[in-house]
């Protein structure tokens, strides 16, 4: 899919940005280049694009040479998404999602429809079509960024650093967001990043380089557990090095398969009832299909039971993890959160199960991690 075949770009003065880079991805990869600043990162994304030409070297897009093809072609045949996001403030939502569609001469009412599709893709509803982006939150805009690298349908997008500049909630968000959607539509992403825990986090192969030449190259656990030299192992930090035991990766391994639960239409009354049969102190709430809508506490049972009866009316939404989600990313989130426990769910958010810090714990106390690291 995508090939670096000893690429080198050198300017004025002879500073090599990016030194003699041979690289190769296949279909569908989610790729982070990642390093200290100025090594050289933005430069190579840039190049795949031709936004920077390579001095050196041939990258090849499907076999072939990037070079023999007119930059603003290949550009409109790449996706790209920035941190800024660059949307058009004149321009409705609709109008930035499918203006790429429109310098391809798509027709107004299929690019209506695509746009429609794409907002269903990240849970906007068709009602954003028409708005402006000042009338969207930071979040809601980044989104909208991303579309439109989607919009025509490329198989390769390039991002350079789009969640930065959101707060940490909505950067956790997106980030998970985005790689279900990654996933779902098996696109190829070359995402550059100065944070480490969202390249782990987002990462099928992680690329680290420095003053413009490559480290190291490989999977998320591969980079953990066997940096290439004392560099990485520093820029990673040792805190990230962490592992639990081999033989367990992800969350489904280790939790509990029956949290206690309760339906929205039952009463306060039956779900403190509920809370002392069972000795907790707060209830899952779900449907009839076990899709998870939410939780109550009994903090929350307290503040609102005079102005309320029912469990539907009470309960707050909290945050989860799916099934497959390694376990080194509920570690960080529960543990460095502070947070005591995390549901777990399916692709279709029906609960599963439910990961405790207890249980987490445990797991640390029989890895690498000292107990230093677990009291911070």
């Amino acid at each position: 899919m995508l090939k670096f075949d000893h690429v080198s770009k050198v300017y004025k003065g002879g500073k090599k940005a990016v030194d003699d880079l041979s690289l190769e991805f296949e279909k569908g990869e989610f790729i982070c280049f990642i390093g200290p600043s100025g090594c050289g990162k933005t430069t190579t994304m840039k190049m795949i694009n031709r936004l920077i030409e390579p001095s050196d070297g041939t990258i090849y897009i499907n076999g072939k040479n990037i070079r023999d093809k007119d930059p603003v072609q290949l550009r409109r045949e790449i996706g790209y998404v920035i941190q800024q996001i660059g949307l058009f403030p004149h321009m409705t939502i609709q109008e930035n999602i499918s203006l790429v569609l429109k310098l391809l001469k798509w027709p107004e009412e299929k690019r209506r429809a695509r746009a429609r599709e794409l907002l269903d893709l990240v849970d906007m509803t068709p009602e954003y079509l028409d708005r402006y982006p000042h009338e969207l939150s930071g979040g809601q805009q980044q989104r909208i960024g991303v579309l439109r690298a989607l919009a025509a349908d490329q198989s390769l997008i390039l991002m350079d650093e789009p969640f930065g500049a959101l707060d940490p909630i909505t950067r956790d968000s997106l980030q998970e967001e985005f790689k279900k959607l990654q996933q779902k539509l098996d696109k190829t992403i070359v995402f550059v990043t100065h944070d480490m825990d969202e390249a782990l986090k987002l990462a099928d192969r992680i690329v680290i380089m420095r003053d413009g030449q490559l480290v190291q190259c490989g999977s998320p656990d591969e980079i953990l557990r066997n940096p290439a030299d004392d560099f990485v192992e520093e820029f990673i930090g040792k805190d990230r090095l962490v592992q639990a035991r081999p033989n367990i990766q992800t969350v489904e391994q280790i939790m509990n398969p029956k949290p206690i639960t309760i339906t929205a239409e039952r009463t306060l009354s039956e779900a403190i009832q509920l809370m002392k049969d069972h000795r907790v102190d707060s209830l899952l709430v779900v449907d009839e299909q076990q899709v998870l809508k939410g939780y109550i506490d009994i903090q929350i049972i307290d503040q609102k039971r005079k102005k309320a009866n029912l469990v539907g009316d009470v309960l707050e939404t909290e945050l989860t993890v799916n099934k497959d989600t390694l376990v080194r990313d509920t570690i960080r989130k529960i543990l460095k959160k502070g947070m005591k426990y995390v549901p777990v769910v399916d692709r279709d958010h029906r609960l599963v199960g439910i990961v405790t810090r207890a249980s987490l714990v445990d797991i640390v106390y029989d890895s690498i991690w000292g107990e230093e690291e677990i009291s911070q």
